[in-house]
């Protein structure tokens, strides 16, 4: 996942709603109606909220009669994974880099 691609995934999720609807769909697939029900909003407003998401790559739908079924875009999540996993690895290389070169006391 380049830069721009992991910030249009953070800028999605930055909204509440926006983060409570994916985070529904990591738990199971589901259609716009039954996501609107879960939700205080509309459902043309889950609608556009999960536009936002599919645009971002977070999710994506497949027909299913004539719903259309959303659910969460497995190698977006390994991406954002990735990317943040880069901090946390670079925060311990740092911090065993800083332990290892710190003079050691004898005990006392």
């Amino acid at each position: 996942m380049i830069a721009n691609q992991v910030s249009t995934a953070f800028g999605a999720l930055s909204d509440p709603t926006r983060r409570a609807i994916f985070e529904r769909l990591a738990g199971a697939p589901s259609a716009v109606g039954d996501l609107a029900r879960e939700f205080p909003v509309s459902r043309p407003a889950v609608s556009q909220h999960l536009k936002v998401l599919k645009d971002a790559g977070l999710v994506t739908d497949r027909a299913h009669g004539t719903r259309r079924i959303y659910q969460v875009h497995p190698p977006a999540l390994e991406a954002l994974r990735t990317y943040l996993d880069s901090f946390w690895t670079t925060a311990l290389d740092r911090f065993k880099s800083a332990a290892e070169a710190r003079p050691r006391t004898p005990n006392a």
